[in-house]
């Protein structure tokens, strides 16, 4: 699964998902895109899971790019455990996105078999998505 190496700082704050996707909000590796609708938090697992979903339907060697990353780690405490003594360990690690980002390219496969294979891993998103088209953009 993926997480950062090193990161400057162990625990973050929760921020704020206001706002649209500038940065990778347009197509620049395959030929067809995911792109979220609204914001949200992907874990990494959520990614892992649309990933093993689109490389297992588009077998015919096609290329696949990820183009987010969960970089933003959020914490958990213990259950009944007493306040303060501090923000608790990181639980798991997520990946924020925002309206308009391009969240995996496919290029080199069918029409048909892209269209569908990001269908099923938009299934796995806990995000409402739409897949787009290059020539489309």
């Amino acid at each position: 699964m993926l997480q950062p190496r090193r990161i400057k700082y162990r625990n973050k704050h929760r921020g704020r998902r206001k706002g649209i996707s500038v940065a990778g909000s347009t197509i620049n590796f395959g030929e067809y895109g995911l792109k979220a609708v609204e914001p949200a938090w992907i874990t990494s697992r959520q990614i892992e899971a649309a990933r093993r979903v689109i490389t297992r339907y588009a077998r015919s060697g096609g290329r696949l790019w990820i183009r987010i990353f969960p970089d933003k780690s959020v914490t958990a405490r213990a259950a009944e455990t007493r306040m303060g003594s501090g923000k608790g360990a990181v639980d798991h690690w997520v990946a924020v996105v925002k309206p308009g980002r391009i969240i995996f390219e496919v290029a080199g496969v069918p029409e048909d078999d892209a269209m569908t294979a990001l269908k099923l891993a938009s299934a796995k998103l806990p995000v409402a998505t739409k897949v787009v088209v290059k020539h489309e953009i």
